[in-house]
């Protein structure tokens, strides 16, 4: 008895417990939902076109439907957000005809549209040969590796007022600004894309006694061409959130001219049309770069 009385002594005591449910399993419906959620998910499934829209429309009905519920109300005392602040989705469609004659909504977007190419085509000019260059050869890339390091860490609302002051109000500014945005998004995705390129195809075709010029561009640019695309179209979506920036501080016409015109003199609705025209025609020349990344490059999965 004594003998048991040490063992006893000598054991390890119990862990204490973490609360009144440790280590009880959660219940059957739980796990049930939790399994299915779990064979529903599969990594880098291939969906049907449908499915894709359907899914990609799930929040942006909830979004709309969140905004609807909070201006819903006859009167602006009923509503839970004010109507000068955020006027509902149907007073927002009601104005659009105004939008549409009164403030020239077609002239507008093409002078923002026209400025978004030309900015975006000065910046491809010196982004695409400076990063290939950059990627391809070490010394390039050395030499101008710290302003590429400089520029990704400035703001581009900084910009603005270095813009003005090289080349004052007017169109040349709002080109310069949107091409050194362009330049400073581009130049590094470029250099990368040429970097990613295997070394075994450069010395294969070394052994075949290809010539540096022959190397770059018929091995690092001809590789790289698809993710350089990407890059490309990336850049000129995330331009249409640069033009505004541009022409909200000259108002010269565009769609910028809309919004600030809208948010001093009103009516306010129009500012939230101009953010949804803008979405949707970006939505647009997206799927318009996405169309013809898949014509040049049909191997690709993705473009």
């Amino acid at each position: 008895m004594d003998a048991a009385a040490d063992k006893d002594a000598g054991a390890t005591p119990p862990e204490p417990s973490d609360g009144p449910n440790d280590g009880v399993a959660p219940p059957a419906p739980v796990r049930d939902a939790a399994a299915g959620v779990l064979d529903w998910l599969r990594i880098r499934e291939e969906l049907p076109l449908w499915l894709r829209w359907l899914l990609g429309a799930i929040p942006i009905l909830l979004l709309f439907g969140l905004w609807w519920w909070a201006t819903a109300g006859a009167r602006p005392e009923d509503r839970m957000i004010s109507p000068t602040i955020l006027p509902s989705p149907l007073e927002v469609a009601h104005s659009f005809r105004s939008l549409w004659f009164d403030r020239a909504l077609t002239r507008n977007l093409f002078i923002s549209l026209g400025r978004v190419v030309s900015g975006f085509a000065v910046g491809v000019a010196v982004a695409l040969p400076l990063g290939v260059l950059m990627g391809s050869f070490s010394k390039v890339k050395a030499t101008f590796s710290p302003l590429a390091v400089l520029g990704a860490y400035l703001p581009i609302p900084a910009l603005v007022p270095l813009t003005l002051s090289l080349f004052g109000i007017g169109e040349k500014q709002k080109v310069a600004f949107l091409a050194l945005a362009f330049l400073i998004y581009l130049l590094p995705l470029v250099v990368a894309a040429v970097d990613e390129v295997d070394e075994v195809y450069l010395k294969t075709a070394y052994t075949l006694g290809a010539t540096k010029l022959q190397a770059v561009t018929k091995v690092l640019l001809a590789i790289s061409w698809p993710d350089i695309f990407q890059a490309l179209r990336l850049g000129f979506g995330i331009g249409w959130s640069y033009i505004l920036l541009a022409e909200m501080v000259d108002i010269n016409g565009g769609l910028g001219d809309i919004i600030i015109t809208s948010q001093r003199r009103g009516p306010r609705e129009h500012i939230y049309l101009v953010l949804l025209v803008i979405v949707g025609v970006a939505f647009v020349t997206d799927k318009l770069w996405t169309t013809l990344g898949r014509a040049l490059f049909p191997y690709r999965r993705e473009t």
